[in-house]
């Protein structure tokens, strides 16, 4: 079970849109959604408020240090050292460079990966064994300081999809406190884990017809027939039938010409 729920971010105004504030954008918009309201506490030197009636949730402590990043620690180790919180008990929202924009992600203990306000907490409780939900912010540009990049405000786009994975963090959050941890992981490690589409069977293109020569070559024209010598041409009578050729006659072969 999760009985304290930790925001990490910066105190003022000129911090409150900068991307290593997201731990306090989702504690803020959970107490919110609960009608919870945040009260100073100088003794912790943080923002308190407390779940109440919420069966397996009640009495659960939401807690935002107002002592800077590197400060965080402090706040922490003493209301949980009052309250007799252990760190397994604990769960801390912060920014992470290693996760692009629209990621979140559960885990417990592990390397703290150059970030301050986690460096200060476990130094104060004397343990890395509190649970971590980590909203990705995505990596700076080449050339470019992860301190000044985190203190700089997202663009419109990159702030859209942190917000979108704050409201899939806020959807386990629950769960979580009831101490599902396991669960809560289980479904928001694959809700926002990108699905690969099998592609798509390339039809198989039939062989086209050759194309017929844009420009064909003109056809060639064929010498005429030749006429095959025509025999004899025979006269025509005056009724215009043919006239046949006379035979010589008996007498005349017999006794030749006169």
């Amino acid at each position: 079970m999760i009985r304290l729920v930790v925001g990490l971010g910066n105190p003022g105004k000129e911090y409150e849109r900068t991307r290593h504030n997201a731990g306090f954008w989702l504690v803020e918009r959970f107490a919110s959604a609960k009608g919870l309201h945040f009260r100073k506490d100088p003794k912790y030197q943080a923002l308190v408020a407390r779940l109440d009636g919420e069966g397996g949730n009640a009495g659960a402590w939401l807690l935002m240090p107002q002592s800077f990043m590197n400060a965080s620690g402090r706040a922490v180790q003493m209301l949980a050292g009052f309250f007799k919180i252990k760190p397994e008990e604990i769960l801390v929202v912060h920014d992470e460079l290693d996760f692009p924009p629209g990621t979140a992600r559960i885990k417990q203990g592990g390397g703290i990966a150059g970030h301050n306000g986690l460096k200060d907490i476990s130094q104060r409780l004397g343990s890395h064994d509190y649970w971590r939900l980590r909203l990705g912010v995505g990596k700076p540009p080449a050339g470019a300081e992860g301190a000044d990049y985190v203190l700089q405000k997202p663009p419109a786009e990159e702030r859209a999809a942190i917000d979108a994975s704050i409201e899939a963090a806020l959807a386990v959050l629950p769960q979580c406190l009831a101490g599902d941890l396991q669960g809560a992981m289980q479904k928001l490690h694959t809700q926002d884990r990108p699905v690969v589409q099998p592609p798509k069977p390339v039809p198989e293109e039939k062989p086209k017809p050759r194309q017929e020569r844009a420009q064909a070559s003109p056809p060639k024209k064929e010498a005429p027939p030749k006429e095959a010598p025509a025999a004899k041409a025979l006269e025509e009578d005056k009724a215009g039938f043919p006239k046949e050729p006379e035979k010589p006659g008996f007498l005349r072969s017999l006794f030749g010409k006169k």
